[in-house]
């Protein structure tokens, strides 16, 4: 923490008194970026810090008591059960976790992306208008994989940006976002898309201490052409080559509502013999890239780790045990930004890659009103995370 905080000019006066309003849904993660400002805060000497400006400012927890209530029926409304006038509020929400349930006619009923994205609307129009500026931290971008139109379709993710810009939002903060374009609708307001390259290289180095990282030895791949851009970018930190798979599909028949993937085609130099590591924005089923990774081991590929910012699983672990017991995946690596089952937890194959502190950075820093531009460059932190992991220091 010393370092960053030395690079980082703190001393402007905050927007105003930090309020973090975590969802239900989001709780665990909302908990660890709360520890992380209360102790960072604590410590920090500022001679403003006694000025009204900054009043409020080291507080026992930033976080706010929010609540949605539900009705017998299913509805439900947002109660915020402290003031917020005048506060800069920090909304964050997961979407996917399916986790969370209440009761519908006495039905017990699991929570869809859907009724999270109705709970952060509840929430901020509670607030009223109160607040200073209010962010939204919503780390799985909702609708995000309906980006585009094909057909008669509904635009479901712009239609969602500008209907929480039209409520009262500020900024927008996601992570990954399937089509960081999709800005494109809420053109006069902050959105942020992040990208996690710097967490996952040093989560890898810390599960895996025998890596070599040189173009001899390692490669990075993409499993389609739409995430050439986050595959580029790692494989020019790392200084390694890069390969592409693109999916030749049969666009003669649909199925589960897409066109079925006939062959995985690969664009690239020899992988025999290299380590892997295959990086994307999610892993749904994990069926398309558990098939790259068949395709690598054919070519004689060694180690295989797969990166992916958002763990769904949705159709469940199975696969990715039996993957790992065959020797076709050695890890799989996805981050707490959204919900994760205690038996994902718990397997062998799985590296956990924690982003509260990041997220508390991110906090912590817009807070007092300031760019946010290094740390959303991480490649200074990349090369230094590099020259400790091969000189043994990483710990």
């Amino acid at each position: 923490m010393a370092n960053r905080e030395e690079k980082r000019n703190l001393e402007t006066i905050p927007v105003g008194s930090l309020g973090i309003i975590s969802l239900p849904g989001c709780k665990p993660l909302g908990e660890k970026v709360d520890q992380y400002l209360v102790k960072w805060r604590a410590e920090r000497e500022s001679e403003h810090k006694e000025s009204l400006a900054f009043a409020g400012y080291q507080r026992g927890s930033y976080l706010l008591d929010a609540k949605v209530p539900r009705f017998g029926s299913g509805e439900a409304k947002g109660v915020i059960k402290e003031s917020v006038r005048g506060d800069d509020l920090y909304i964050m929400v997961d979407v996917c976790n399916y986790n969370m349930t209440y009761s519908l006619y006495g039905y017990t009923n699991h929570m869809s992306p859907d009724d999270h994205f109705q709970d952060l609307k509840r929430i901020i129009a509670a607030v009223g208008g109160k607040a200073k500026r209010i962010t939204v931290i919503m780390p799985f971008l909702y609708e995000s994989r309906q980006h585009k139109r094909t057909g008669r379709e509904s635009l479901d993710c712009a239609l969602a940006l500008q209907e929480l810009v039209d409520m009262g939002v500020d900024n927008i903060i996601t992570f990954d976002a399937h089509d960081p374009r999709v800005q494109n609708a809420i053109p006069l307001k902050g959105f942020e898309t992040v990208q996690p390259v710097y967490q996952f290289i040093k989560g890898l180095f810390k599960a895996v201490p025998d890596l070599h990282i040189d173009k001899d030895t390692m490669m990075i791949i993409s499993p389609d052409e739409g995430g050439m851009g986050r595959a580029i970018y790692m494989a020019n930190v790392l200084g390694l080559d890069m390969g592409m798979f693109y999916k030749r599909r049969d666009y003669t028949r649909i199925v589960d509502g897409r066109n079925p993937i006939v062959a995985h085609e690969f664009l690239g130099s020899s992988v025999e013999g290299k380590d892997m590591i295959v990086i994307d924005d999610m892993i749904s089923s994990g069926e398309s890239v558990l098939e790259v990774a068949a395709e690598l081991k054919e070519r004689k590929a060694g180690k295989i780790f797969i990166c992916a910012t958002f763990g769904l699983f949705t159709n469940g672990l199975e696969r990715f045990d039996k993957a790992y017991e065959n020797g076709l995946i050695d890890g799989v690596i996805t981050t707490n930004l959204i919900y994760q089952t205690p038996e994902l937890l718990s397997r062998e194959w799985y590296i956990d890659c924690d982003m509260s502190k990041y997220i508390a950075y991110l906090i912590d820093t817009l807070n007092h009103d300031t760019s946010i531009s290094d740390l959303l460059n991480p490649n200074e932190r990349i090369q230094s995370v590099v020259a400790r992991y091969k000189n043994g220091e990483l710990n």
